[in-house]
């Protein structure tokens, strides 16, 4: 019998030329929490490219490095690799079984890609995946829309008043902030 793993929580947020993606630190593993301070947001591609993921572990550090290496290939184009590893994500034999959700941003672009072949530009400039993505998202759309603070402050609040509401998120936040280029 499989234990349920649970995924974490993944928030981007863009605000006056910044983008900032806050991630908790939980690991869960059935009714365990495994790990308090896993990082889950990632520089890639010369370091221009952020990236977080939601899902097991071991899926997601596969789904990565792919994605890292899709890069490479494309000489940083962040639309095109995106596009590009979706495809293979969605048809590969082994990479279609993995579970999971990232988030990726260049100094330009804010991208949610999944394993069905979507590729997903959001409409707002914030996304929140995971477990406790959709709260965090509605707190961070709350606060660009009634307070004036940076994208960081907004991903940071956001991703706490997550981890209060969702059993899977926790307040072990990591932050990492992109300027405009």
């Amino acid at each position: 019998m499989n234990p349920t793993m649970h995924a974490t929580t993944v928030l981007a947020v863009r605000r006056d030329g910044q983008t900032a993606f806050a991630a908790d630190g939980q690991v869960t593993f059935g009714e365990v929490v495994m790990k308090h301070t896993a990082r889950k947001v990632r520089w890639l591609y010369q370091n221009r490219v952020l990236a977080g993921i939601a899902g097991s572990a071991a899926d997601a550090q596969a789904l990565m490095d792919r994605f890292e290496s899709k890069l490479e290939s494309v000489g940083g184009n962040l639309r095109r690799a995106a596009v590009e590893f979706a495809k293979d994500w969605r048809t590969d034999r082994v990479l279609r079984h993995l579970n999971a959700l990232m988030v990726v941003a260049d100094a330009d672009t804010l991208l949610v890609v999944a394993g069905d072949g979507n590729v997903l530009e959001p409409d707002e400039g914030v996304v929140g995946i995971g477990s406790g993505g959709a709260y965090a998202q509605a707190a961070a759309q709350a606060l660009l829309k009634h307070t004036q603070l940076t994208a960081r402050e907004i991903a940071e609040e956001a991703l706490r008043i997550a981890a209060r509401l969702c059993i899977y998120t926790n307040d072990h936040i990591t932050v990492e902030v992109m300027d405009a280029q």
